[in-house]
């Protein structure tokens, strides 16, 4: 079987879900089961993370971690300080020691701090936890990361939310190349197409979030970015063929029975 490792871990599935924006955490639900995914991305700031029992419903109720590997999310944060805190705060509440870090100051555009998501990173695997970064689709960045002990880098394919693709192919294409953990294209993810564009780069997996949660049926769309992703992971394993500028007949042009 084809799996995926991350740090001591092994995925059958290369579709990671984020549970952000679905109408209801049962809708939620469904989706999570229809895309046959086995990481989850959830936001700090949307779980009870408190020993108490919440007035609200609380989403870690309808993630059944005997069957997801739940990756706590920093999103919100401002600073590396903040992404720390909230990452300890997870631990605490025993929460898997994975943290999917973000740090996005720029509230208009979300893209991620370089400068502090590598201090970030940084602190949190001198404190042993397995850290997966989102980044700008930087190829300099990426290499620090690994070098400072990142479990993956997970570039942006475009901005989170927009469902533009794979804007940034060609440094995409550098990462993948030059990468010593797994790739993960995070972020900008909007059709199954997309998905299975990346995964014909050679990314290690997707993530995808806003794509399926705002569909008119969450759960027949996260089938099919499954069936999508791995389309994409074995037309790369068997190799693609190299785009030409010239045609190139599919049977002789010579040869023809002739009177």
């Amino acid at each position: 079987m084809d799996q995926l490792t991350i740090a001591d871990r092994k995925f059958n599935s290369r579709l990671f879900i984020g549970t952000g924006k679905f109408s209801s955490n049962e809708i939620m639900s469904d989706a999570l089961k229809a895309s046959g995914t086995e990481l989850v991305t959830v936001s700090l700031k949307r779980a009870n993370l408190s020993k108490e029992p919440d007035q609200f419903v609380n989403i870690l109720d309808y993630i059944d971690p005997d069957k997801y590997l739940i990756l706590p999310n920093t999103s919100g944060a401002n600073t590396a300080e903040e992404a720390l805190r909230l990452a300890r705060l997870a631990q605490n509440a025993g929460l898997p020691n994975w943290i999917k870090l973000e740090i996005h100051p720029d509230h208009q555009y979300l893209l991620p701090d370089p400068i502090e998501t590598l201090k970030a990173t940084e602190a949190l695997v001198a404190e042993n936890f397995t850290v997966l970064p989102y980044i700008n689709a930087d190829p300099v960045l990426a290499k620090r990361l690994q070098d400072a002990g990142a479990a993956t880098v997970m570039p942006l394919g475009s901005p989170i939310g927009s469902n533009r693709g794979l804007d940034n192919e060609e440094q995409i294409k550098i990462i993948i190349e030059q990468a010593t953990v797994p790739v993960v294209i995070d972020a900008g993810i909007g059709k199954p197409s997309h998905a299975t564009a990346a995964m014909e780069l050679g990314a290690d997996a997707v993530l995808i979030n806003t794509a399926i949660a705002i569909s008119n049926n969450p759960a027949q769309l996260a089938n099919a970015f499954k069936n999508a992703v791995n389309t994409g992971r074995t037309a790369h394993n068997i190799g693609l063929s190299e785009a030409t500028n010239e045609a190139h007949a599919t049977s002789s042009l010579t040869g023809f029975i002739t009177e």
